[in-house]
């Protein structure tokens, strides 16, 4: 019978018997659970036949969240004011009815830029070509009145907002300023020196699938001409360029210690995000049916936020999910940063797998506040 390696502090016993039954009710279950409270760890564990605790892996959409922490330092600094104009910054972003878009607006999957018609190659998602591309594109509504999930194009317009700002791209600004001095076990855009860490996301991909029209908002979402989003990470040159709306991997101690880090500070460090604004890229932006899925949605600038189908944390919780329901997110209610990474696709949203544990250890937190 399987269990679990790893530790939880005294109060967290709940969570390792949840994780621990996952283990035994499925002998194909592999997974990493962590979290930090008040910038201490009180949980590593990880089990299963493909994981261990350096297993690193791929994290699919929580790479937005991880990026949005560079967006929140380019904020902090003054370089990046969220009630700005996207074409202040980027002028050529301003074409057909695009220039009185907000950074917030945009930041928030209001652009309306769900896609282009033909779809972005792997290899230029990352590069200022994408951005010019995208620039040029037409929207599909009008931009800043309703929101639809831009499952990829976000990472494009997170990262040329950054080169026009910082000088620098995303990748480069988070590896010198967060992943670097901070211990980050998580990368956008993974070394070849830790490629033998890297363990493939197992999912289901059989021929039953209905197809799916490129030129609808969903295809042009997930880039259906040219790839499907479950096989981004498992692509060696995605992983490398560290495409930050997909192509991020790590562990999962690797994201509860950046939301640990970004808001409570680890091991009696400062948090490299002060108050002010943690409340401006953590409050809430849009909520409802989302235009490109027709399911419910609430996303602050970058960050998913919990509503009751992502019931991830209190009202102050803020974070992202994966394609493979991964997820991390802090809560300042209760002082956590929490990672969760599957080897293996599985359901997200409530009632997942995540969700269950991101509610034991609240339960746990709450006790010993």
């Amino acid at each position: 019978m399987q269990t679990s390696l790893g530790f939880v502090a005294p109060g967290y016993g709940g969570v390792l018997e949840l994780f621990d039954s996952f283990l035994r009710g499925d002998p194909q279950y592999s997974g990493q659970l962590a979290a930090y409270q008040d910038g201490v760890q009180v949980v590593g564990l990880a089990g299963g036949p493909d994981m261990d605790a350096d297993t690193v892996t791929g994290a699919y959409s929580c790479s937005k969240g991880v990026a949005a922490m560079v967006v929140g330092l380019l904020v902090q600094d003054g370089l990046l004011d969220l009630d700005q104009t996207v074409a202040h910054y980027w002028p050529e972003f301003g074409a057909h009815g695009k220039d009185r878009l907000l950074v917030r607006q945009a930041l928030s999957h209001q652009a309306g830029l769900m896609g282009i018609e033909g779809g972005f190659a792997l290899d230029e998602f990352t590069t200022p070509a994408a951005a010019a591309r995208l620039a040029a594109a037409v929207p599909a509504w009008e931009p800043g009145r309703q929101f639809g999930y831009h499952a990829l194009t976000i990472g494009i317009i997170m990262e040329e907002l950054c080169r026009r700002t910082a000088g620098e791209t995303l990748q480069e600004v988070f590896d010198r300023r967060i992943r670097g001095p901070l211990g980050i076990d998580f990368f956008l855009g993974l070394p070849e020196d830790q490629e033998s860490r890297y363990r493939n996301v197992l999912y289901s991909a059989g021929p039953e699938q209905p197809w799916l029209d490129p030129l609808s908002l969903e295809g042009m979402n997930s880039n259906a001409p040219v790839s499907t989003i479950m096989e981004l990470p498992n692509i060696r040159a995605v992983r490398a360029a560290g495409m930050s709306a997909a192509g991020g991997v790590g562990t999962a101690e690797g994201l509860a210690r950046l939301y640990a880090a970004a808001t409570t500070g680890i091991n009696g460090g400062r948090p490299f995000l002060n108050a002010a604004t943690v409340d401006l890229m953590s409050r809430e932006q849009v909520w409802g049916l989302d235009r490109s899925s027709g399911l419910d949605n609430a996303f602050a600038v970058v960050f998913m936020k919990p509503h009751p189908s992502r019931n991830f944390g209190s009202h102050r919780a803020f974070g992202h999910e994966g394609a493979n329901a991964a997820l991390g997110f802090a809560d300042p209610a209760y002082g956590l940063g929490f990672g969760y990474i599957p080897q293996r696709q599985e359901d997200g949203r409530t009632p997942g797998r995540a969700h269950r544990l991101a509610a034991e250890v609240r339960r746990a937190a709450a006790a010993l506040s």
